[in-house]
């Protein structure tokens, strides 16, 4: 009987029997190998007791960038502060912003003092100005301002006021009893400050305005 029963369960293995007779199945994940490269040293400090890190070379982009940063830096230290070839991209744009209020301000014609000393300045202002005096005042002032039936506008006596406001205003206004002409409405404001500005140009700021009255009491000072 016990043969019989023996041979039932060679021939018809329980469950339990065949999972425990199962091999267990190998693993086919790749081993990772985590030995470092014979490159790449190790840098001999460590942290929290076992954390080292390897002495890797930087990237080439990040060199490449870093050594042009160094290039520009000097390239520009060279042109804007050794050689001072041009301006400071900031000192450039404060001089572009002064002269765009300044042409602003002169086609408007609402200037100070410092505004038209500073169009007095200008080059092109000058020439500008200087046409405009050759074509519709040197026939009274001469061309180069020295003075003919008008007086001259050179020296530092002034009938009218030689700061440039009064300048602008006797420009503007004329003197009808002298025979000047109200040139206002006929050049315009901006006409008018750029033959002021040739006039100042002919001056320095800040030197001596004096009195057509005061002047006639030293007869080496000629009168304008």
């Amino acid at each position: 009987m016990n043969s019989v029963i023996s041979k039932i369960c060679r021939c018809k293995p329980t469950r339990e029997t065949l999972m425990n007779n199962e091999p267990a199945e190998k693993s086919h994940a790749p081993q990772v190998q985590y030995d470092a490269p014979l490159d790449d040293a190790l840098r001999p400090h460590v942290y929290d007791g076992d954390i080292q890190e390897y002495d890797k070379r930087l990237p080439n982009w990040w060199l490449w960038t870093l050594y042009g940063a160094i290039a520009f830096a000097f390239g520009y230290w060279s042109l804007f502060h050794h050689w001072h070839i041009a301006d400071e991209p900031g000192t450039a744009l404060d001089a572009e912003m002064k002269a765009n209020a300044l042409a602003a301000a002169a086609d408007s014609g609402v200037l100070d003092d410092a505004q038209m000393w500073l169009m007095s300045r200008d080059p092109a202002v000058v020439a500008a100005g200087q046409s405009t005096f050759s074509s519709t005042c040197a026939s009274c002032h001469n061309t180069d301002a020295s003075g003919k039936i008008g007086p001259n506008l050179r020296d530092e006596v002034w009938i009218h006021g030689g700061s440039p406001h009064e300048i602008v205003s006797t420009i503007t206004t004329g003197v009808a009893v002298k025979g000047m002409p109200t040139w206002g409405p006929v050049l315009g404001k901006k006409k008018i400050n750029e033959v002021a500005a040739f006039i100042l140009s002919l001056h320095k700021e800040g030197e001596p305005v004096i009195p057509a009255a005061q002047a006639a009491a030293s007869p080496k000072t000629a009168q304008n």
